[in-house]
């Protein structure tokens, strides 16, 4: 049962991570197709809207990801320096993390059902309806929450995260 749970979410953390890359690649149309437009003289408005709506998705949907695989900046001298109270640091660490994200994640979405009720619509050209950029970004910090809390019942119950040592940990070893 929990090698079962434990694939799941590594395979939604994974599609996050993949719709992430997905973002960054139409980040890059997104500005083909604007210096394109300049170039024919034809408008397009909401570009640079557009652009920062798929990086605030790719971001916050890779969060959760990059926490499983080490990418996320972690204090490893800080928790070398514990000794034997390593692991108390590493449970304080998560368990704010977890806080904090389960926060962010709360607002995120509280923030898209403000939107959609009063059917806020984007300051720049392009006038999006706000709660349309905002979806990925509420469902990468609610997966940014889940991967924290995961991680800290993973270290309470088996004594060790599921995140991969970093390579810049593996080169201090």
């Amino acid at each position: 049962m929990a090698s079962a749970i434990r694939r799941a979410l590594d395979a939604v953390y994974d599609l996050a991570a993949m719709l992430a890359a997905l973002c960054l690649v139409l980040i890059l149309a997104v500005i083909v197709l604007q210096m394109a437009s300049r170039w024919t003289g034809i408008p397009f408005h909401g570009s640079s809207e557009y652009a920062g709506y798929l990086m605030a998705a790719a971001s916050f949907l890779a969060f959760a990801h990059a926490l499983n695989h080490g990418a996320h900046i972690r204090v490893s001298l800080l928790l070398g320096a514990l000794g034997r109270y390593r692991r108390w640091g590493e449970l304080w660490g998560l368990a704010v993390g977890t806080a904090a994200s389960a926060y962010l994640a709360w607002y995120a979405v509280r923030t898209v059902h403000l939107s959609i009720r009063f059917n806020d619509i984007s300051q720049g050209q392009d006038a999006t309806p706000i709660w349309i950029p905002q979806l990925p970004m509420a469902a990468g910090a609610i997966l940014l929450a889940v991967c924290f809390a995961d991680n800290l019942v993973t270290l309470i119950a088996r004594g060790r995260d599921n995140i991969r040592a970093s390579a810049i940990e593996d080169a201090a070893e």
